[in-house]
């Protein structure tokens, strides 16, 4: 699946690494000898997860949803990083907001990621991976409303802006890289349909969740299944921007190829903009000069 020769000397960050696809990437990362960090919000549910894993496994604070936690985590990273996986996420929780007052699902799956890697960047040496989703396909960019303060709050619309923001930054990520001469890659993934967490919803009876436990597991592939996308994302040999999804029936389970993305994913102006804006509500700016790849400044 992979032709990288990533693994022992290399350094991984995993963000969400504590469940589902996030631990299953880190641990076959781990398994490849590679140095790995799980960078999750709770610290006892990261241990009880790199308890489960081989290798060279560190467990760090990391909270997406609070851009001080963001700030103190890149703050504290010592030394070069191959890799960063941003795979934490939120999935059609009620409305609630981030410690910065941002929707939570685009303060946390979008802006926590992007002040994360802008953050991290000068230190990178080879990719930058982006959990999106197929939900990315219903997604729209509000800029007149990107924190659902106006509008009646739509759980799933919100999610579908997340992640179609994800795939706009790694675009525009993309291309700020190219124009600053580094060979750092950036690209996206999407786990297709996979039987985790995200699916829970506490505040769902319990008979609806046990029916829709019954109907994902059916249907749906396991955590090691989803992680395939994240990894052919971040260790096979695919140009930058590229968005990796499983290869079967609607994207939702099979081997990992490299699958297409809705117009609005494809909007360059849209995806500047977004940048634009990321810069502005986070504080936090793309860290390369042009050419050179170096840090600016």
């Amino acid at each position: 699946m992979t032709t990288s020769t990533f693994g022992k000397g290399h350094t991984a960050i995993v963000t969400g690494a504590n469940s589902g696809i996030g631990r299953a990437a880190a641990r076959a990362l781990a398994a490849r000898g590679a140095r790995v960090v799980l960078a999750v919000r709770d610290l006892a549910k990261g241990r009880e997860a790199a308890a489960t894993m081989s290798g060279d496994v560190h467990v760090r604070h990391l909270d997406l949803a609070d851009l001080a936690s963001v700030r103190a985590f890149a703050d504290e990273h010592d030394g070069p990083l191959d890799l960063l996986v941003n795979n934490a996420g939120v999935m059609v929780p009620p409305l609630s907001r981030t410690a910065d007052g941002f929707e939570l699902q685009f303060g946390t799956n979008h802006l926590g990621h992007f002040a994360l890697t802008n953050l991290l960047l000068p230190r990178i040496r080879q990719r930058v991976v982006t959990v999106s989703s197929t939900g990315h396909r219903a997604g729209t960019i509000d800029f007149d409303d990107l924190n659902w303060e106006r509008r009646r709050y739509r759980p799933m619309a919100a999610y579908g802006q997340s992640k179609l923001a994800n795939l706009l930054f790694t675009a525009e990520l993309q291309r700020r890289l190219t124009e600053a001469g580094s060979p750092v890659l950036a690209t996206a993934a999407h786990p297709g349909l996979a039987a985790t967490n995200l699916l829970r919803r506490p505040d769902r009876p319990a008979w609806i969740m046990a029916i829709q436990h019954g109907f994902v597991n059916l249907i749906a592939q396991s955590d090691e299944g989803g992680a395939r996308p994240t990894l052919y994302a971040a260790l096979a040999d695919v140009p930058g921007n590229s968005f990796a999804g499983p290869s079967g029936f609607l994207e939702g389970r099979g081997a990992p190829k490299l699958v297409g993305r809705s117009r609005a994913a494809r909007d360059d102006a849209v995806a500047r903009r977004l940048w634009t804006v990321s810069e502005q509500l986070t504080g936090v700016r793309f860290p390369l000069s042009k050419i050179t790849g170096k840090t600016a400044g």
